[in-house]
């Protein structure tokens, strides 16, 4: 019989059964007994050669891009220097005043026909012009309006523009009859035209792009005395500011 007074000697017993299948696991169920590993960590190495490769990207993206933007500026400076456009030029040829009265302090009537010449100073380009209209102004105050039908020059070319003005009765301040009184004592009145048209250029295959033309021809000046309700134009043709 063992002395139980006695130490025991050995490696103490294993608290679980040492089973006898899975391969020396613990039975399904059962904790395992040691402590579990950390998970592998995988860790992201960059490849240096791609970060590389995404900067080579970019700077041909963008030297290509400078490369084209130079190439169509040089292109258009060159179309630029070889087409030269310029204004067409205006200028007031003609114009008689008729039926010219003020039936009131703040009303007016007259009939205004004007006749002017439009011509396209450019050398190697066409123009177009479309959505014209005119108006006639005494200083700063209104009058009348009329529109102007669209047409095309060649290069170098001449148009005629019989364009007519009308105002029956029309609504002015009371300053405009008593300023067109006192000029008209002294044989003149002068009165201001204006133009504004859409123009564009064509040259081959080549065309610019629409823009606004505005037209200002001031100071026309009109023979018409206190007696007398027509009148002429004075000093012959005017030019006009083009821009």
């Amino acid at each position: 019989m063992q002395d139980s007074s006695r130490p025991v000697t050995g490696y103490p017993a294993h608290p679980y059964p040492q089973p006898q299948h899975n391969g020396g696991y613990p039975p399904p169920g059962t904790a395992y007994p040691y402590p579990a590993q950390p998970p592998h960590q995988q860790y992201y190495n960059p490849n240096p050669n791609s970060y590389y490769n995404n900067r080579r990207l970019i700077r041909t993206i963008l030297a290509f891009i400078i490369g084209l933007v130079i190439i169509i500026s040089v292109t258009l400076f060159v179309i630029w220097l070889v087409l030269r456009p310029r204004y067409p030029e205006f200028r007031v040829d003609s114009l008689s005043l008729n039926n010219f009265s003020d039936n009131s302090s703040q009303s007016i009537s007259g009939t205004w026909q004007v006749g002017f010449v439009v011509f396209n100073a450019n050398k190697k380009m066409r123009a177009t012009y479309d959505a014209l209209d005119s108006s006639i102004y005494y200083k700063s105050e209104y009058l009348s309006q009329a529109a102007i039908p669209p047409f095309k020059q060649n290069t170098r070319e001449e148009t005629p523009l019989n364009v007519t003005f009308s105002a029956i009765n029309s609504f002015v301040h009371d300053w405009v009859v008593n300023d067109i009184n006192g000029d008209r004592s002294h044989g003149s009145v002068n009165f201001n035209l204006n133009i504004r048209a859409n123009v564009w250029f064509r040259s081959g295959g080549w065309r610019t792009r629409t823009r606004l033309l505005r037209v200002l021809c001031r100071d026309v000046a009109v023979g018409v005395s206190s007696n007398s309700t027509s009148g002429k134009l004075l000093g012959g043709g005017r030019k006009c500011n083009v821009w």
